[in-house]
């Protein structure tokens, strides 16, 4: 009833995981390959016979489209390589297929990545299951399902949970991959831009771009780079519901912080009403006020981040909320109240570092 499609190139390290996590399913697996050196289609040659070249182009589109047309199931569900499938309800997922046929199932994925030595893990939707006669998919790099009679359409959730581990990579590693995505990217644009005036929804299409410009900034640690293309995107009317403007916002917050310009992020008071719906928009808002050295706001927001049950970003209302305001009490002297918040962590290891610094009268 459904392909799972990935297009891959030189995915040896990552590939055998993907792949051993789909076994279990029984579902027709499609293997495109770009053009790789390495072992990636010998591995692959050990899960599936479906394993077809497909001479890159620079064009992520067109590979996930080649491997939607070679697969032989009416649904298709698009993984990435780097990705493992750790959790699927088959029964309850196809009987979504059945009452969901012409919409998009999202599937949950757990961004999984080190940060200053923590381990950090970042949830999403992502729309990834559709039908193979309704859609493809648009866009050279970051590519979107489209569909193909250019209506609309609406999306449901699905019982699938992917682990990803693309962005848990040495800096060199982020650099090379963001360069490789921002000549794409910039490539789009620029076509974009030239046709902005002559196609329906090009215009439209420029901001997301910029957005992808600036994650891909923030990635290699460019993080001036990454703000200039944040401030460009967000100077365009956009709505603040959809969930790659609340993520530029809240990514274009934390590239001001890391590139040392916390006063100018108090401007961010000018769209809390917006955008304060979000945990981790309060939290960020915490992060903003400490840094300009306004403790009491926030511990407010941090409580306020603490507060609410859904989160992206694991840890941002609970642990990594109360550790903040731990590390402020203590810096103000308040040392009974710093170590309240810092036992409220849990087991978040610098909590406890801190913890046993103060027994030991550090």
């Amino acid at each position: 009833m459904l392909s799972v499609c990935i297009i891959a190139k030189n995915e040896e390290k990552n590939i055998e995981r993907c792949l051993q996590s789909l076994k279990k399913t029984g579902y027709e697996i499609i293997v495109v390959d770009t053009g790789s050196t390495d072992r990636t289609r010998e591995i692959a040659g050990n899960y599936t016979e479906q394993i077809y070249e497909f001479p890159w182009t620079g064009d992520f589109s067109a590979a996930r489209n080649f491997a939607i047309e070679k697969a032989g199931g009416p649904y298709i569900m698009m993984m990435d390589s780097d990705e493992a499938l750790e959790r699927i309800d088959i029964p309850a997922l196809e009987a979504l297929l059945k009452s969901h046929p012409r919409q998009i199932g999202r599937i949950y994925i757990k961004n999984v990545l080190h940060q200053k030595g923590v381990l950090r893990e970042q949830k999403e939707w992502i729309s990834r299951v559709f039908p193979k006669d309704g859609f493809c998919y648009q866009g050279r790099i970051h590519e979107q399902i489209t569909a193909i009679d250019g209506g609309n359409y609406e999306t449901y959730q699905t019982p699938v949970v992917i682990l990803h581990t693309g962005y848990d990579l040495t800096l060199e590693e982020k650099k090379q991959k963001a360069q490789r995505n921002m000549a794409l990217l910039q490539a789009e644009l620029e076509a974009l831009e030239k046709s902005a005036e002559k196609e329906k929804g090009a215009e439209e299409k420029i901001p997301y771009l910029l957005y992808q410009l600036g994650k891909s900034s923030y990635l290699a640690e460019e993080y001036s780079h990454a703000c200039r293309y944040f401030a460009q995107g967000l100077s365009c009317d956009l709505n603040p519901n959809l969930e790659y403007v609340t993520d530029m916002v809240e990514t274009y917050g934390y590239a001001l912080l890391n590139s040392g310009q916390a006063e100018y992020a108090l401007l961010f008071e000018n769209i809390y009403d917006e955008f304060s719906r979000s945990a981790d928009f309060l939290f960020l808002m915490g992060l903003i006020y400490m840094n300009n050295a306004r403790f009491e706001d926030a511990i407010q927001e941090f409580l306020k981040a603490a507060s609410r049950k859904e989160c992206k970003m694991t840890g941002v209302n609970s642990f990594a909320a109360y550790y903040n305001i731990g590390v402020i009490y203590e810096c103000l002297g308040n040392i009974e109240s710093a170590k309240t918040y810092y036992e409220k962590c849990g087991s978040y290891e610098p909590a406890l570092t801190r913890l046993k610094l103060m027994l030991e009268g550090k």
